[in-house]
C-alpha cells in the first residue's frame, strides 16, 4: 500500500527535457501497455544501459538509452514526424473509449510509433503534427516557447474591431497573440487567429467570451510548418530541416 501511495505522489514530477518515465517509454516503443509495463519493470525484467530499473517512473530518454526488455533490446525507431490534415470529427488519442474514430484509425499502418504534438479538439480540423521525437514533441507543446499556432475561424455573426482587440488584450486567463478579420458580414465573420499555447478549447472560448460561437475551426500552421494543399486525411513526411527555425 505504501508503494501505491509513493506512486501517486510522484506521477506529477517534471522530467528534464527529452526523458520520459520508464513506463511511458516502453508504451511508446509499443512493447507493453502501461500496466504491463508496469508489471514487469517491478519484476526486473527491464534494463536502461545494462542496469535493472525497478522503478516505473524512473526517468529515461528513449531515443539516446538502451532499454531492454527480457534481455531484448528495444531498438530506436528512426526519426520520423509528419504533417497530417486531422479530419473534423476525430480525436486524437490512440483509442477512445466511447468508440469514436481517432486519428489512428485514419492513419492506419502509417500512424505506427507516431505520437501526436498536442491535440486538437472533435470539431476541430486541420494541422495536427506527430513525431517519433518525444524532445521535439515537448519543445513545441511547451508554453514558455510561445510556438505559434494560426487558425482559420469562422464566427456566427458580426465579430467587430472592438471584439478583435478585447480577444488580443486577453479575456481572464485567454490571449490571442493576433487577431485578424478577413471578411466579416452580419451573418458571419472570417478571421486568422494566432496563438502561442495550447489551452483546451481555447479559441473557442475566448470568442465566447465576446459573445461570439465558432462554427469553424482549422488550424493551417504549427510553428514553420503550413497546412498547405492536404486534404481531411493526408499527411506528408517533415525532415529535421523543417524545424531548424525553432
Amino acid at each position: 500500500m505504501r508503494h501505491r501511495a509513493n506512486s501517486r505522489v510522484r506521477i506529477g514530477k517534471h522530467y528534464p527535457p527529452g526523458r520520459v518515465a520508464l513506463e511511458r517509454a516502453l508504451s511508446k516503443l509499443r512493447v507493453a501497455s502501461r500496466s504491463e509495463a508496469q508489471r514487469r519493470i517491478r519484476a526486473g525484467e527491464v534494463t536502461v544501459n545494462g542496469r535493472i530499473v525497478r522503478d516505473p517512473l524512473a526517468a529515461v530518454h528513449p531515443e539516446r538509452d538502451r532499454i531492454a526488455v527480457a534481455g531484448e533490446t528495444q531498438s530506436k525507431r528512426s526519426w520520423r514526424t509528419i504533417a497530417f490534415h486531422k479530419p473534423r470529427g476525430t480525436v486524437t488519442t490512440r483509442s477512445d473509449p466511447q468508440g469514436r474514430r481517432t486519428v489512428f484509425d485514419v492513419l492506419g499502418a502509417d500512424g505506427e510509433g507516431l505520437v501526436a504534438v498536442g491535440r486538437l479538439d472533435l470539431a476541430t480540423s486541420g494541422l495536427l503534427l506527430l513525431t517519433t521525437d518525444t524532445r521535439l514533441a515537448e519543445q513545441l507543446t511547451d508554453p514558455s516557447n510561445a510556438i505559434v499556432r494560426r487558425y482559420a475561424v469562422t464566427a456566427r455573426g458580426y465579430v467587430s474591431d472592438e471584439d478583435c482587440t478585447s480577444l488580443e488584450r486577453g479575456i481572464g486567463d485567454l490571449r490571442a497573440a493576433s487577431v485578424r478579420v478577413r471578411k466579416r458580414s452580419q451573418r458571419e465573420t472570417h478571421l486568422i487567429v494566432e496563438l502561442t499555447e495550447g489551452k483546451n478549447r481555447e479559441i473557442r472560448r475566448l470568442f465566447a467570451g465576446v459573445g461570439a460561437e465558432v462554427t469553424r475551426l482549422v488550424r493551417i500552421a504549427y510553428g514553420p510548418i503550413e497546412l498547405g494543399p492536404l486534404q481531411p486525411g493526408e499527411w506528408r513526411a517533415l525532415t529535421r530541416d523543417a524545424f531548424s527555425r525553432l
